[in-house]
């Protein structure tokens, strides 16, 4: 199909590439053969074809072309340089055929590739006699040689060399393009490649016996322009005779279907593979092109014949960029041209171009000149003389690239571009052989990416071709496959280019082609530079990432990279492709021209190793990971050699890989030269052994050092005992823990050389100084056995300064624990020692609680037997923590004598034995040891079955524990006979301060005691002790809760507590108390002497109880209210004496009807001395509000009422003429959710309104004609005083403004305006402006939820600037846009007094937000700020976050419902620290993921005050989750954390319950909707239902 035409130039493929002929005859076609016998007709083909591959490819067509190497570049006569080849896996492509296919779609992600070298020959060694069809796949970028291998192949099989095939055909996509109509397989073979000269049935007939000796090549799958689906062929299968498309043919190939056990090799750029072809790879590999060593071989095979060739080989070898460029081998060869012709002018001084796009334009200049010579005037010179057939040239290669055309005929170049193409090496040409038809000259450009230079060119200087239409044809090439693929499918390189030209190196050279100004110039080349700023601010996936970085390196443009740079900053994370040095190189670049340090993530990338050399030049990485299998010791070692030119790394990363114990430390080695590492990863590797002393050695050197991570590295047993003991030698390591397979190792930092506290006495005994450092030393789960037991001492005793110590989930078993506790005493533990899961027994815990005597520092035991804990804590006493360890226990048996100034007061003990089936046959043993126990505050043995016996055997001794402020028995199997035993003990046991008790479901027991002082005798210290009660004048505290007694236990019950004078308050709710309990109880109120609270609550009341719970204000005169709610909740409090004083009777929601109303004024007129009545939500109806009426001039007039009142009941006039009388210092009248018709309206205002000392007045959530507003108005006019006026969710519009505006002309002291949920326009808006004008005191406006839009709200800001004294507005849920927005943030600026700024659900959008930035500095006073939904994104967020620390008393923010982007969010975060009143943060839906948990959480760590964190509907994982709870315990005060409908996993919801046990301030954790499984979130919330899984 495809031949040279001899009479053209010899100028062929090879014109763009690094590469030539060896001249080398072979053996098969040389002359000794002319005299061979006779051949048979396929032997006769094979040698046909033999010479015909020859001519073409091989040392034949080089010796036929000797005579026109003068014409050509020195580098076409270079011997052949091998390539680099990688072999792939293809079992997992094989699986993935559902997936959708990325940059390197169609070939296994990197992860999976064998990264195994291959030479050509590997390529078919697997080639034996089969049916079975091979298929070899090879991909590679531009420029990697795919093409010329495939002709070196040819020319090898010419000559020998691959002697397993007898036959080779090679087709080029390219021209198969231009097939019209279907063929059979044997016009193809025949037809189209080479005709047999006679026999061809024969022939065909041998090829089809030997089809598993036949190579059939496929070049160029990418360049295909048609369908390649072939789901359409017929299911039957094809015959020899059958026509078939090119896609057909190539499937069937592949297939088998056709020349079964054929091998079939194919090539293609990385691209989508077609569905049929991932199941029939079966070798898949990728071309590399050069590494190092290559280039330096090509080099100087180019060139050998110049003296400067160990000057040119250095000049590349000493430029890092100028050696990336080279890896690729048509970039090499480009590299080569211009250096060479540099260098032969200028040999001492070499310039060379910057970017691909300069070096193409440099590679035409020079071929232009060594063809047409030096002429006048220079390049600028032969530009214009040629200028016109560059022109042609570039609209033909933009022609082609639109068309999907890639080879042309005669007719489609005109003749003067033709000539200058072909004599400039530009065009190769060749015979297109169409079946049938006589062959015709064909033309493409020698490589793809020249035609797509062209392209660009064309775009950059036609005058056809606007700005509009040069950002349309501008992308980036999508990561995914799309559906507009095929119209950008052959434009690799295209925006590349595009981007090139748009440098301004370049200008002048577009200038001179277009015939144009330079601002002509310049417009198109800011159009494309403002298209690749847009592209930065999308999203990118890191393919794209990568082509972004090398437009903006071709730009060349620091300002736009700086730019480009500052937005890409947190998107630097790419995943399973390939990156090459060039691709690396560019991102440098990009990231270098940044000014913020950045995040670089490679995780399951495949790169050489001469990638790392370029990232050594990356001074702005701060964390570094690299994530891969294929990451061993090579790769450390490589890595280790650029560490040391990146000098502000923080956090380096090298996790999932084959990194062994040297590579481990070559890696320590390099990293201890980074002065501002804090983090090292090394996860998942295979570092068994490390050596440890060594690389500890190492890391205390490292001043900034904080965290290693090992884990999951298969460390033995013997290797981490050997660790924690250089842990603790190592004096800058604070932490070890390993658990299982998580090894991690944590440090002191900088701030680990200054002493965390000081002894209270250090400047008078400089040596008590508490050591600088605190050890944790953490090995869980590692199966240490007695054994063990000596050498886990040895390294704990050889440690001054531990401060926990976790042993848990071994199998140490009572004896080693035992030998543990019994050396406590010489081991210096501050915090806490835990043998959880240890299997203990019974004998166990007494050795634990015998400690509490022999180890004086011990504050705490906390032991289980059901749930398996057992942990020790231990007081922090600066004292105790300033002596040195012990020689002996600090309490010998021998009971020497200290003297009394010497000695220390033993530290309280908390003692918990809980969930441990103690029963009361076991409180003997157990009493005897607690009886040894010194100092006993707190006793809890809440779980156990000890029942009504167990506790009256324990209470029996309980006077023995002289220290004792707590005991807890929950859940022992109590009956109501233990609670009356109980409640005796207030009267037996003086010292009582608190008693709960409850008989429901969960039983509570818990009794707190008064702290008894200490008088100190002549006698030694341990004796010397008398107990006293103290604080015994503040009485004592009886609960008792729910438990159902009857009337004759709650007489009994009333009998025993009236025998404890001391008792102050009594709780009795949940008890189910009927009327007549209620009557007996309250009947005991005057024997209760010191009784100062009752409270029934959770308890039914019967109106007429209601009625017997007011009236015990006249049973016992003490009482000061009477309190009952909603008919459950009744609140008595009484008072010391019995002197005269006012009640207060609260009876609100109590069913109140006419039934009791007689009664209860009887009651309330008998008492006489009122100070409040409050009857509000009872069913009073038109008869009791009557006799309450007639009730009320007998109230004294210092009483106040409190009633909810109906229409019916408002219209009685008595009733408002008695309120009236009663009312005439009201200073506030609030009305709700009440219908006001006029007549009702009016009478109100006429009688209610005219109130001179009306402060406050709301009327909310009601409906009033418009007349009633009206009346309002004129009420509200004669009340002066007024302060705060609420008239929100009135449904009030505009055309009540005027009204409304009247009477606040008349409120000069209103300092609240409330107008919320109305419908308040831009006129309404306006009108309320001018009427604050002049109220200068206002401090609240709230005209939220209207709409107002801009005209309203400009008219409002220029008030604002006069009102000085506002501390908070509300204008969220309106309609401004940006500008009304931008007025309101300017007017702001001047109200000095701001607190609370509440603007969400709006349309601001970033430009307000910019400007709220601006102004936020004046805003000092500002301590709530709720911007949720207001249409900001990531260049607003970013100025806002930075802005906010200037106010640094803000309790609360929300930014909620915003775009903010991950760069507004690390922002924020930086700024967390300055807010040390911040109480909650809002962040709901704001895209959050885990990238940017680690800053939330440290910055959330630093907010001391932080209640309430809301960071629902984003996009959360496993990862974010985990860095929040890991600082949970930090944050004191934190109350609630919000994570709702995020990715959280098994995972992170466990780490999140495992860190909330150690918080009991937090409330709840929301987690639902999150992929949590059931089983799990079940259990996870039966373990603390704080975790609240469900939807509330």
């Amino acid at each position: 199909m495809l031949r040279t035409t001899s009479s053209m130039p010899y100028i062929t493929l090879q014109c763009l590439w690094w590469f030539a002929r060896r001249r080398h005859h072979s053996s098969s076609v040389s002359d000794k053969d002319v005299k061979q016998q006779r051949l048979d007709p396929a032997a006769k083909y094979r040698h046909l074809l033999i010479d015909s591959i020859c001519q073409r490819y091989g040392s034949r067509r080089a010796a036929g072309a000797a005579a026109q190497e003068q014409m050509q570049p020195l580098a076409f006569n270079q011997a052949f340089v091998n390539l680099v080849i990688r072999q792939s896996k293809v079992p997992r492509l094989k699986e993935r055929t559902d997936k959708p296919r990325g940059d390197v779609a169609g070939v296994p992600e990197p992860e999976e590739c064998a990264d195994t070298t291959m030479k050509v020959s590997d390529l078919f060694c697997s080639v034996v006699p089969s049916d079975t069809t091979k298929v070899i796949f090879l991909f590679g970028k531009p420029g990697t040689g795919k093409t010329m291998l495939m002709h070196r192949i040819c020319q090898k099989w010419a000559e020998g060399i691959l002697p397993q095939f007898l036959f080779t055909f090679l087709f080029e996509f390219r021209q198969l393009n231009l097939l019209k109509r279907k063929l059979t397989l044997k016009e193809y073979l025949f037809d189209l490649f080479l005709q047999p000269e006679d026999s061809p049935d024969a022939v065909f007939q041998y090829l089809q016996e030997n089809a598993w000796r036949t190579l059939i090549i496929f070049d160029g799958l990418d360049e295909f322009a048609a369908n390649m689906d072939v789901s359409s062929c017929s299911e039957g299968g094809p015959t020899l005779t059958s026509h078939m498309s090119v896609s057909e043919l190539f499937a069937d190939l592949c297939h088998g279907k056709l020349l079964p056990g054929c091998t079939v090799l194919v090539t293609s750029r990385p691209k989508r593979l077609p569905d049929f072809l991932l199941n029939t790879v079966d070798l898949l590999a990728e071309i590399w092109g050069f590494d190092c060593e290559r280039v330096e071989e090509y080099v100087s095979h180019y060139f050998h014949q110049h003296s400067f060739k160990e000057q040119a080989i250095a000049h590349l070898k000493n430029n890092t960029k100028l050696l990336s460029m080279c890896l690729i081998p048509a970039l090499c060869y480009v590299v080569c041209i211009c250096l060479e012709y540099l260098l032969l002018k200028h040999q001492m001084s070499v310039e060379l171009p910057q970017t691909m796009t300069q070096f193409y334009i440099k590679m035409l200049l020079i071929f232009i000149n060594k063809q047409q010579g030096e002429c006048a005037g220079g390049e600028e010179g032969q530009l214009k003389c040629n200028r016109k057939a560059i022109l042609g040239l570039c609209d033909l290669a933009l022609k082609g690239l639109e068309d999907k055309k890639l080879v042309f005929y005669v007719g489609d170049i005109p003749e003067h571009v033709k000539e200058f193409a072909s004599l400039h090496g530009l065009l190769t040409v060749f015979e297109v052989k169409m079946s049938g038809t006589c062959p015709e000259a064909g033309y493409a450009f020698v490589h793809l990416s020249l035609q797509e230079f062209f392209a660009a060119l064309c775009l950059m200087v036609s005058k056809r071709v606007d700005r509009n239409y040069l950002k349309k044809k501008f992308s980036l090439k999508s990561k995914w496959t799309l559906k507009n693929e095929a119209k950008t499918e052959f434009m690799e390189s295209f925006h590349i280019f595009l981007s090139g030209l748009s440098s301004k190196e370049c200008r002048t050279f577009l200038m001179l082609l277009a015939e144009q100004d330079a601002a002509w110039v310049q417009d198109k080349q800011d159009a494309i530079l403002q298209s690749l700023q847009k592209l930065a601010a999308t999203h990118l996936t890191g393919p794209k990432v990568i082509e972004l970085c090398h437009c903006t390196f071709e730009t060349q443009d620091l300002k736009v990279a700086q730019h480009i740079g500052s937005l890409l900053n947190f998107k630097y994370k790419f995943k399973n492709f390939r990156l090459t040095p060039l691709d690396m190189s560019a991102l440098v670049f990009v990231i270098n021209s940044g000014q913020d340090l950045t995040h670089l993530d490679f995780a399951g990338c495949l790169m050489d190793i001469d990638c790392l050399d370029v990232l050594a030049g990356c001074k702005n990485v701060e964390h570094l990971s690299f994530r891969s299998r294929r990451c061993g010791d090579d790769f450390a070692a490589a890595l280790s050699k650029s560490l040391r030119g990146m000098w502000n790394l923080k956090k380096l990363e090298l996790t999932g890989g084959s990194i062994t114990a040297e590579g481990m430390t070559n890696l320590v080695q390099a990293s201890s030269q980074c002065l501002q590492l804090e983090a090292i990863n090394l996860q998942d590797n295979q570092i068994k052994d490390p050596e440890v002393k060594r690389v500890m050695d190492l890391f205390s050197r490292m001043e900034k050092l904080k965290k290693i991570d090992l884990s999951n590295n298969d460390l033995s047993l013997n290797a981490v005992l050997i660790l924690a003991k250089e842990v603790i030698a190592c004096q800058n390591a604070t932490e070890l823990r390993v658990r299982k397979g998580t090894v991690m190792i944590y440090f002191s930092g900088p701030s680990g050389k200054v002493p965390r506290s000081l002894d209270l006495r250090r400047e008078e005994n400089k040596e008590h100084v508490i050591p600088a450092r605190h050890v944790k030393i953490c090995l869980q789960d590692l199966s240490l056995s007695s054994q063990h037991a000596k050498e886990i001492i040895a390294i704990l005793q050889s440690c001054p300064c531990l401060s926990e110590v976790d042993l848990s989930g071994n199998k140490l078993g009572d004896e080693g624990c035992s030998c543990l506790l019994e050396s406590l005493p010489w081991i210096s533990i501050s915090k806490q020692l835990d043998l959880s899961q240890n299997c203990l027994s019974v004998n166990g815990i007494c050795s634990l609680l015998k400690s509490v005597n022999t180890c004086q520092k011990m504050m705490e035991v906390q032991v289980s037997l059901s749930r398996e804990t057992a942990v020790l804590r231990f007081t922090e006493d600066r004292e105790f923590a300033s002596l040195p360890p012990r020689e002996e226990p600090v309490f010998s048996t021998d009971d020497r004598q200290y003297g009394e100034e010497n000695q220390t007061p033993t530290a309280s003990k908390k003692i918990r034995l809980t969930d441990s089936c103690f029963q009361a046959g076991d409180l003997e043993k157990l009493c005897a040891v607690l009886k040894e126990c010194n100092s006993v505050s707190e006793l809890d043995l809440s779980n156990n079955y000890l029942g009504d016996e167990g506790l009256l055997q324990l209470f029996q001794f309980l006077p023995n524990l002289k220290t004792l402020t707590s005991l807890k028995l929950n859940d022992n199997q109590i009956s109501l006979n233990s609670v009356f035993f109980l409640a005796q003990s207030l009267s037996t046991l003086e010292h009582i301060k608190t008693m709960n008790l409850s008989l429901g479901h969960a039983q509570v027991v818990h009794l707190t005691f008064w702290e008894r002082t200490r008088v100190r005798s002549t006698s030694r210290w341990r004796s010397s002790f008398l107990v006293h009660p103290k604080h015994v004048a503040k009485g004592w505290c009886f609960r008792l809760r729910d438990c159902r007694v009857g009337p004759e236990d709650v007489t009994r019950l009333c009998q025993i507590l009236t025998q404890c004078p001391q008792l102050a308050e009594i709780d009795l709710s949940g008890n189910s108390l009927s009327d007549q309990s209620i009557e007996r109880l309250l009947s005991f109120l005057p024997y209760l002497c010191n009784l100062r609270l009752l409270s029934i609550r959770n308890n039914m009341f019967s109106p007429c109880c209601t009625v017997l719970l007011i009236n015990s204000i006249n049973l016992c005169e003490r009482i000061k209210m009477v309190e009952v709610r909603s008919s459950e909740n009744a609140i008595l409090h009484l008072g010391a004496n019995m002197q005269s004083q006012k009640t207060s009777c609260r009876l609100t929601d109590c069913a109140i009807g006419q039934g009791q109303i007689d009664e209860l004024c009887r009651v309330l007129e008998q008492h006489g001395w009122l100070a409040e009545v409050d009857l509000s939500r009872n069913q009073l109806g038109d008869e009791g509000l009557r006799c309450l009426l007639d009730y009320l001039p007998r109230v004294p007039v210092t009483c106040s009422l409190k009633l909810n009142l109906y229409k019916p009941e408002i219209k009685h006039s008595c009733f408002c003429q008695r309120v009236c009388e009663k009312c005439a210092q009201l200073q506030e009248l609030r009305w709700s959710h009440v219908e006001l018709h006029n007549d009702e309206a009016e009478m109100l205002v006429r009688i209610l309104l005219p109130l001179p000392e009306l402060k406050k007045f709301g009327l909310t959530s009601s409906s009033i004609m418009a007349t009633g507003i009206d009346y309002l108005i004129m009420g509200l006019q004669n009340c002066q005083a007024i302060e705060e006026l609420n008239l929100g969710h009135m449904k009030l519009s505009s055309a009540a403004i005027p009204k409304l505006v009247l009477g606040l002309r008349e409120m000069p002291s209103l300092k609240k305006l409330i107008l919320n949920h109305n419908s308040i326009g831009n006129d309404g808006c306006s009108r309320l402006a001018e009427a604050l004008r002049n109220m200068h005191y206002m401090e609240e406006i709230n005209l939220s939820h209207n709409k107002i839009g801009d005209p309203g709200l400009i008219n409002l800001a220029a008030v604002l600037l006069e009102m000085q004294n506002l501390k908070r507005i509300d204008l969220s849920g309106n309609t401004p846009s940006p500008a009304g927005g931008e007025k309101l943030m300017e007017a702001l600026a001047y109200c000095k007094c701001i607190e609370e700024l509440l603007l969400s659900r709006n349309v601001f959008g970033d430009k307000t937000a910019v400007k709220l930035a601006f102004c936020l500095p004046h805003m000092t006073n500002l301590k709530i700020l709720h911007l949720q939904n207001n249409n900001i994104g990531p260049a607003g967020g970013m100025e806002l976050a930075r802005a906010l620390v200037a106010c640094g008393l803000l309790e609360e923010i929300s930014l909620s419902e915003n775009h903010l982007g991950e760069g507004s969010i690390h922002a924020l975060c930086e700024g967390l620290p300055c807010f040390e009143h911040l109480r909650k943060i809002d962040l709901k839906l704001c895209g959050i993921t885990d990238d940017a948990s680690k800053s939330l959480s440290h910055g959330f760590r630093r907010c001391p005050s932080m209640e309430e964190i809301i960071l629902s509907w984003n996009a959360l994982g496993d990862g974010g989750a985990q860095e929040l709870a890991s600082v949970l315990p930090e944050m004191e005060k934190l109350k609630m954390l919000d994570l709702e409908k995020n990715r959280i996993g098994a995972c992170g919801a466990t780490k999140l319950a495992e860190e909330l046990a150690k918080c009991t301030e937090i409330q709840f954790i929301r987690l639902w909707n999150n992929p949590v499984p059931k089983g799990l979130a079940e259990n996870l919330t039966s373990q603390d239902p704080r975790l609240c899984f469900s939807f509330h």
